[in-house]
């Protein structure tokens, strides 16, 4: 799972957040909010051990999700974006009002799909790619998270990795069961194919015997 955690807040107001796995990002994070200064737009990364969480604040709205460190930039930014987009368009001018986790109920549900959509599957990255619309990216500095957080106060990053070896497990199976299905389908479609064949040479066979020349009979 490349992306393992995610969250949408006002200021440090969480309205909705969810996790693939067991871990106290949400602590980390809600210090993060705490400790960013300003309240101008920003991308920015901070790194921690191998995993790194990144930031767009937007509007006086912040998109985070932590990642592990091989997912790069450019992925998690792009979900980042995504989130935002589908956040304002959802609930416009009550994001500027709610209450904290008002929104949860309903978008922790996005928030788990986009995270399984960017984490497994290459059209994310590939139609980022297409677009070209991340190259704001490449900008974004990842500082180490010591520089945000005061060393008294950082929190150690817990990360449950059986959960995250079970869900590999589970995607390892649920790919060899798609591609078991798929080779199914090719070999029924073959044997249809060739039983299909069969046939009109049978019947072309039969066709020829029944109305084939008539051979002069012997006097």
């Amino acid at each position: 799972m490349t992306i393992l955690y995610a969250l949408v807040a006002r200021g440090t107001v969480f309205l909705s957040e969810f996790s693939a796995t067991a871990t106290n990002a949400s602590n980390i994070a809600k210090q993060i909010l705490e400790k960013v200064p300003g309240n101008d737009d920003s991308n920015v990364s901070y790194s921690q051990d191998r995993y790194v969480f990144h930031v767009k604040r937007t509007d006086g709205l912040t998109v985070l999700c932590m990642a592990e460190e091989t997912a790069g930039r450019r992925i998690p930014f792009a979900f980042l974006e995504d989130i935002h987009q589908r956040f304002v368009r959802t609930y416009a001018r009550a994001v500027h009002t709610a209450q904290a986790y008002a929104m949860n109920d309903e978008f922790s549900r996005v928030l788990s799909q986009q995270i399984e959509y960017y984490s497994n599957d290459p059209n994310a990255d590939r139609i980022n790619r297409i677009k070209g619309e991340m190259n704001q990216v490449r900008g974004v500095m990842i500082e180490n998270i010591d520089k945000v957080l005061d060393r008294g106060e950082r929190l150690e990053l817990l990360v449950d990795k059986t959960a995250n070896m079970q869900g590999n497990t589970f995607r390892f199976r649920k790919q060899a069961r798609r591609f078991r299905s798929n080779v199914w389908w090719r070999n029924c479609k073959l044997t249809v194919l060739l039983i299909v064949l069969l046939l009109v040479i049978i019947y072309i066979g039969v066709a020829f015997l029944c109305h084939g020349p008539t051979l002069p009979s012997c006097i």
